[in-house]
């Protein structure tokens, strides 16, 4: 199981109802930087905030990584929506199916992990994650969002030639004995 960082297409992350619209893209951080509180996104207008994450390829899940604040701007509710080309607004995700709804842990300090069914997220091109329900109500505070999961295909390289076995189908060898007793054979009973 890998981090997902370079697989994550950084610079499409965005989000709905943030103070600052490219604090989106802050959430997304390398591994060695998932600690860090200097980088976070606060929600406008209440305490529900969508982010949307396309990947540059199709990956599998196997986690979720949060680190969220503490006390009254954590959110407690989670919610996943998979392969929608466009973010899932407030009014989408009401009517729409999460892929995921949870609870989430209180009180964590650090990064959490939250294990995902490896069925139900075996070939994601984009996740919108939904946060919600703080216990004051008036904003959340996000400060990490990764995942953990395995590239579906790994990407070709630019040098790569297509290989082709017969260049020309009129160059490929043709053995026409063969070709006529093949026909001629029976089955066996």
């Amino acid at each position: 199981m890998n981090y997902l960082y370079s697989e994550i297409d950084r610079y499409n992350v965005h989000g709905l109802n943030l103070q600052e619209p490219e604090s989106a893209q802050e959430l997304i951080k390398p591994w060695d930087e998932r600690e860090d509180v200097s980088k976070y996104a606060d929600t406008v207008v209440d305490d529900q905030m969508a982010i949307h994450v396309p990947f540059v390829q199709n990956v599998r899940l196997k986690a979720l990584l949060l680190k969220l604040s503490r006390g009254d701007t954590a959110p407690r509710r989670l919610r996943l929506y998979a392969n929608r080309p466009n973010i899932v607004d407030f009014s989408d995700a009401e009517d729409l199916r999460p892929h995921l709804d949870i609870t989430l842990l209180a009180g964590q300090a650090g990064v959490t992990e939250y294990p995902l069914r490896t069925a139900a997220f075996a070939n994601i091109n984009s996740l919108s994650i939904h946060l919600d329900n703080t216990t004051g109500g008036d904003m959340s505070r996000v400060y990490f969002i990764g995942f953990k999961g395995d590239a579906r295909t790994p990407p070709k390289e630019a040098t790569d030639k297509l290989d082709v076995r017969a260049e020309n189908a009129a160059d490929a060898p043709i053995d026409r004995v063969a070709e006529r007793s093949a026909g001629a054979q029976t089955t066996a009973r």
